[in-house]
């Protein structure tokens, strides 16, 4: 298993859908990635310029995902593997993207895709 870094639960609201009301009104998404790096020189060095700084990450993910307006959660979490591997060091992005309470029953409903850097 590669080393990874973690960013869990990510609470966003943006405009996703395809329903009328969806389109007027900021949707609650839940965002989590899981992006395999290689660890080892910043836990040699202690030195950020080593890491993946997942704060960088995270504030891109927040800026495309608050300003987006996609219609399907699929090309959301597209657009998100796709800004996380911008990062050479990233060599695979996971990417879970869920709208809770979209569905009756359902705690929430979403998508889990699985990006590497050969498929960018």
């Amino acid at each position: 298993m590669a080393d990874q870094i973690l960013i869990n639960d990510l609470f966003l609201r943006t405009i996703i859908g395809i329903n009328d009301d969806e389109r007027a009104n900021r949707q609650d998404v839940l965002i989590n990635l899981a992006l395999d790096v290689d660890t080892q020189p910043a836990g040699r060095s202690d030195d950020i310029t080593d890491a993946v700084n997942y704060r960088s990450i995270a504030k891109q993910v927040i800026e495309l995902v608050e300003g987006s307006q996609f219609f399907l959660v699929e090309r959301m979490a597209e657009e998100i593997a796709t800004l996380c591997l911008r990062d050479p060091r990233v060599t695979r992005a996971r990417v879970r993207v869920e709208k809770p309470d979209a569905l009756r029953f359902a705690r929430s409903v979403g998508v889990s895709i699985e990006r590497s850097r050969d498929d960018a």
